[in-house]
């Protein structure tokens, strides 16, 4: 007996074909849905969805990849933190060099301001 209720959208020309082949089986449409999701999972159970051989399709995938990818650097992993902290810190060495490019350059404009002032 059934006595769960599920519901779900779905765009009206495919409910219309539902309806239209549960007309033309003889059925309800509850009684075909009911039909096509125990043949979908039967059919998902018995191997033809088989996760083994989805998992070897993955497999054989990343197979493909695997050593495509090189950094020329074997110890970067190891080094990592000293390769983060050297990158920073050129960072930061670039930007002081502008702020004092920038300071410098407005500290020559307010004195040229100032002259004519004077």
């Amino acid at each position: 007996m059934k006595t769960a209720v599920y519901s779900w959208r779905l765009a009206a020309e495919r409910k219309a074909e539902l309806e239209e082949e549960a007309r033309r089986e003889g059925t309800s449409l509850s009684s075909l849905l009911e039909r096509m999701s125990a043949e979908w999972l039967a059919e998902r159970r018995n191997g033809h969805g088989d996760d083994e051989a989805e998992q070897a399709a993955i497999r054989k995938r990343a197979m493909g990849a695997i050593g495509s990818v090189r950094g020329g650097d074997p110890a970067r992993s190891a080094r990592s933190r000293e390769l983060v902290s050297d990158i920073i810190a050129r960072k930061h060495e670039r930007e002081s060099r502008a702020f004092a490019r920038t300071r410098r350059s407005s500290i020559r404009t307010v004195s040229r301001t100032s002259r004519r002032t004077d």
